[in-house]
């Protein structure tokens, strides 16, 4: 594999200036977006390539945190109270394929995501409330030997 590949950085696609929030918005980061522009960085988004649509309704982690979710001990809620553990779960596997293809090696992810974020989640009772933990995708990432971090360490 050309080296340079390994050096590409993935991002979460909102960061990127990608209006793919539940909202239908971005998070904009110029520093990220400039990166993703110059080819130095991918940006995709899980939640996106779970088919769940922008907009979407929120979603929280209930019972735990990405790790629990992997290992079948906790759930992805929508705050309608639908059950998207599948969807999330296969949305970041959707983006562990892309990593794995590319020799992505570094990821900086959104804060707070129940799918993205990384050391501080929101704690499932969509009162804004945060709690100790990694989102489904950065758990999986870990687990692969991706270095995480969030827009916030830019």
């Amino acid at each position: 594999m050309d080296s340079r590949l390994s050096k590409i950085c993935l991002v979460s696609a909102c960061l990127a200036g990608i209006n793919c929030t539940f909202r239908g918005v971005n998070n904009l980061n110029g520093k990220i977006k400039k990166a993703v522009d110059s080819g130095r960085s991918i940006a995709l988004c899980p939640e996106v390539l779970a088919s769940l649509g922008v907009p979407r309704e929120r979603i929280e982690l209930s019972g735990g945190d990405g790790n629990d979710v992997l290992d079948g001990k906790a759930k992805a809620i929508s705050s309608s109270g639908t059950d998207v553990t599948k969807d999330v779960i296969a949305g970041a596997y959707k983006v562990l394929e892309a990593v794995k293809r590319f020799g992505i090696r570094s990821a900086i992810l959104k804060s707070k995501s129940p799918t993205c974020g990384v050391g501080r989640i929101y704690d499932g009772t969509f009162s804004g409330r945060l709690k100790d933990g990694d989102g489904v995708l950065a758990a999986l990432l870990k687990r692969n030997g991706v270095i995480v971090s969030t827009e916030k360490e830019v």
